[in-house]
């Protein structure tokens, strides 16, 4: 059984490689998939209940349908990847119990849908996706994303206590509403230890920040 699982994860992997073109945003391409994968591993570790086949196909596809949302072409890349996750594992010969537990997996895992992790599966999934918005690969993520959409780095007349937006209008403003929050978003003890780590990086990048940008540095 667990050489079939193997053979189906590395069915299933070129199959995900191929929903990110070359022209995907480098803050969700597939080197973000490669990341979140060795984040779920290290979780994994530390969480040996949980269905590692079905945790690997999970990250495999959590991100297939992120090149069409940001293309226009879709409106939620979470719930159409599940779809579409459903729709590639049963080609495949995967189990019904399986395909289900990654569908969820990949329909909970966006941060800012109300979908809420259901399973031990889904939870490390969605902490090891969140893992990758922290830390200093979460810093140049979030200005990489940043700098497609235009929005600028740092406004000195908008402090992020006077931002009104909830994700931040400029990128050291999502850092603070956003990225600083993921601790509180972790659903694994495992994952908020790491956390907790890439989460003071954040803090001190923002505050070297913010007396380069005073002048005091």
């Amino acid at each position: 059984m667990a050489e079939d699982a193997d053979c189906l994860v590395q069915a299933i992997r070129p199959v995900a490689r191929s929903y990110f073109p070359p022209e995907t945003s480098p803050a969700h391409d597939w080197f973000h998939v490669q990341r979140v994968e060795t984040n779920a591993e290290r979780l994994l570790a530390e969480l040996p209940d949980a269905d590692t086949e079905c945790v690997q196909l999970a990250v495999l596809l959590h991100d297939i349908g992120r090149a069409k949302e940001d293309a226009g072409e879709i409106e939620d890349h979470a719930a159409w990847g599940a779809d579409e996750s459903e729709r590639i594992l049963r080609e495949h010969g995967a189990a019904e119990g399986a395909t289900e537990t990654v569908s969820h997996c990949v329909r909970a895992h966006r941060y800012s849908n109300d979908v809420e992790p259901a399973t031990i599966e889904a939870k490390i999934v969605s902490d090891a996706d969140n893992l990758d918005a922290m830390g200093a690969v979460g810093v140049a993520r979030c200005f990489a994303y940043g700098g497609e959409l235009g929005s600028p780095i740092h406004d000195p007349s908008l402090p992020p206590e006077d931002d009104p937006t909830s994700a931040g209008k400029t990128q050291c403003n999502h850092l603070h509403a956003k990225i600083l929050d993921l601790p509180n978003r972790m659903y694994t003890d495992a994952g908020r230890d790491l956390a907790d780590g890439r989460t003071g990086f954040v803090r001190e990048f923002l505050a070297q920040f913010e007396r380069e940008t005073a002048g005091e540095r």
